[in-house]
């Protein structure tokens, strides 16, 4: 599938986001513009998505490259392991976080999660996984799924942006409730990650003065 098809598909189930295509054009909801740093490895990219959560995505970048500089190289989790939890947190990230990090590594080196080969798995299936892990949530799990499996059908209706860009597209007076951005959503089936993607391109142009 490719970007064309799918907002195309996008347009002819919703005038609405054909607009939003108009204006805003098409979006890649693949890419994941972290500056070459995770190399390709899943591990490493996981472990950046939970240095993110609710920061901004400059101190995630930060706090990340003084992970890779104390494991010596792109994080691994047997580097993550050796190095503990004290020291992840001895180089900035919270204590909480840290032990994240140290719970996912335990779940990857143990064979309990096969985070680098998970392409066969449903949606469904690869989100129960990645949840088990203490530390990944539901939202970060779909941002994975997005990024770095390049799903095309992921829906976070947890984001409030997102819920946010949908009040925008329908001139409510109220933002969705999860289950009600949910049940929007399903009109962008099989569509939903690019619907996603453009949602959320609409709300940063508009912060931006578009």
């Amino acid at each position: 599938m490719n970007l064309q098809q799918a907002y195309s598909g996008l347009t002819n189930a919703d005038p609405a986001l054909g607009r939003l295509v108009e204006r805003y054009g098409t979006p890649d909801p693949f890419e994941f513009h972290d500056g070459g740093r995770t190399s390709g490895s899943n591990f490493a990219a996981m472990s950046l998505h939970i240095l993110g959560q609710q920061i901004s995505t400059k101190v995630a970048f930060v706090l990340y490259d003084r992970l890779t500089n104390a494991t010596g190289d792109t994080p691994t989790a047997k580097s993550v392991l050796a190095l503990g939890q004290d020291s992840i947190k001895a180089h900035g990230t919270s204590r909480s976080k840290a032990g994240y990090l140290i719970n996912l590594a335990e779940h990857v080196e143990s064979g309990a999660l096969n985070i680098e080969k998970m392409d066969d798995l449903s949606d469904i299936d690869a989100v129960q996984a990645l949840v088990r892990v203490k530390g990944i949530g539901i939202w970060t799990a779909e941002m994975f799924l997005i990024h770095q499996l390049h799903r095309p059908d992921i829906f976070p209706a947890g984001d409030v942006g997102l819920r946010n860009a949908i009040q925008r597209l329908r001139g409510t007076s109220e933002v969705p409730s999860i289950p009600g951005a949910q049940q929007i959503g399903l009109q962008w089936r099989p569509f939903r990650t690019y619907a996603s993607a453009l949602l959320w391109r609409s709300l940063t142009a508009t912060a931006d003065g578009a």
